[in-house]
């Protein structure tokens, strides 16, 4: 996906978690994080939004904390959320390609990890906000979905900070099963006493069999990869889809 694609998507995607956040409203417990509630998103959601620009727009270079967010709550919340959101959209849109800046995974150029990072920050909590509301979700673009997929599997578990280890070897394979390219769909994920090593593609099958496969649609699959959803099927040994779950939370 191009820069301008991922800035496209984190539009609405903000859109979309201050919508559902106003009718949740404030109070409203989120199910899928069990210590939140909505206020609580919308203030973390909108931290990271203004943490992100501060590096892009500044150009800063080391690594820094999230600034807190302000005791507001309501539609004081929404409106200072909705503030930051257009000013991170606007600034990566404006952002060139001589932009230096920090950043955490590997990326053709700081904009494009942070476009990307934050696309997937607010998709995956707009997810959060509308849980606490109820209803059907708004559909995750398969494409995106695929993207999130990767980004999560080959960058956030190929650090040494990654939780999934296993003291006995394990082969998790993971399948969008409606990517336009299927074969480029497929992720290996072999698990050890070290950080997961991730091959994306059929050529990175080989011959061994995977302890367990997770497939599905691949809208599915992002929200169950980030314990959003339960996952869309799990086929050999469950105790490896366990391991996933117990253990990939990002912090």
């Amino acid at each position: 996906m191009e820069i301008a694609e991922y800035v496209e998507t984190l539009r609405r995607e903000g859109e979309l978690l201050a919508k559902a956040a106003e009718e949740a409203g404030p109070g409203a417990p989120v199910p899928t994080c069990p210590e939140w509630r909505v206020r609580d998103l919308v203030r973390h959601t909108g931290a990271v939004h203004r943490w992100a620009t501060a590096f892009v727009e500044q150009g800063l270079t080391t690594p820094r904390e999230p600034d807190e967010a302000p005791d507001l709550d309501g539609a004081e919340l929404l409106e200072w959320f909705t503030e930051g959101h257009r000013a991170l959209t606007a600034t990566l849109a404006a952002a060139g390609p001589e932009v230096e800046c920090w950043h955490f995974l590997r990326a053709p150029s700081p904009v494009a990890f942070w476009a990307r990072r934050q696309a997937h920050e607010t998709a995956v909590h707009r997810l959060d906000a509308e849980a606490a509301r109820g209803g059907e979700p708004a559909e995750v673009d398969v494409e995106f979905a695929v993207d999130g997929i990767d980004e999560l599997l080959r960058g956030f578990h190929g650090r040494r900070s990654s939780r999934v280890r296993s003291p006995e070897p394990r082969l998790l394979r993971v399948r969008a099963t409606d990517a336009a390219d299927a074969a480029d769909a497929i992720w290996t994920v072999r698990i050890s006493e070290e950080p997961p090593v991730t091959v994306r593609g059929a050529d990175g099958t080989g011959d061994a069999a995977a302890d367990c496969e997770l497939a599905g649609p691949a809208a599915r699959l992002y929200a169950a990869l980030w314990n959003r959803a339960p996952f869309p099927s799990v086929h050999g040994d469950a105790r490896t889809a366990a391991l996933w779950r117990d253990n990939a939370g990002i912090r």
